[in-house]
């Protein structure tokens, strides 16, 4: 769990909350209060989406484990957060995720005829985990590892 603070900022276009990311775990639920600032990256356009807080209600993100583990039947969301020129922003993300000796890897079990092959090489969580972290949102600009880089060539 983690919370979060955003300060409001008089020049909104020249800050940023937090840098475009994908959540790496499993799952994360988010508490957000009233002020927006979550945008989504739609898949189809690559345009940022705000998304509106709905009152007692949490968002839910699919991670990239479940992406792997899936063989891509579900995608993570890429998202970001932008601050607000007047009033602060508070979120609270649970993350769901596995233990540091877990190995990822696309679950058998999804692999069939219409889903097949597996799309990813398995990779340790912990190395993976560790790694993202000591980089993560680092380069404003730059990318830092993602589970596309354990991707399969087509």
């Amino acid at each position: 769990m983690r919370l979060n603070y955003y300060p409001p900022c008089p020049s909104p276009h020249l800050a940023l909350g937090l840098n475009r990311h994908k959540d790496a775990g499993v799952l994360t639920i988010l508490a957000q209060d009233d002020v927006e600032g979550l945008d989504v990256k739609r898949q189809s356009d690559g345009e940022w989406i705000r998304v509106k807080p709905i009152p007692h209600s949490y968002v839910i993100n699919v991670g990239d484990i479940i992406q792997v583990w899936s063989n891509d039947n579900y995608v993570s969301a890429e998202h970001r957060v932008c601050v607000n020129s007047e009033k602060a922003r508070c979120s609270v993300p649970f993350f769901f995720n596995p233990a540091h000796y877990v190995t990822v890897q696309p679950l058998e079990e999804l692999i069939d005829e219409k889903n097949s092959p597996a799309k990813y090489n398995a990779y340790n969580w912990g190395e993976f985990f560790k790694t993202r972290k000591n980089s993560n949102f680092k380069k404003p600009g730059g990318e830092n590892i993602q589970i596309y880089h354990f991707k399969k060539a087509e």
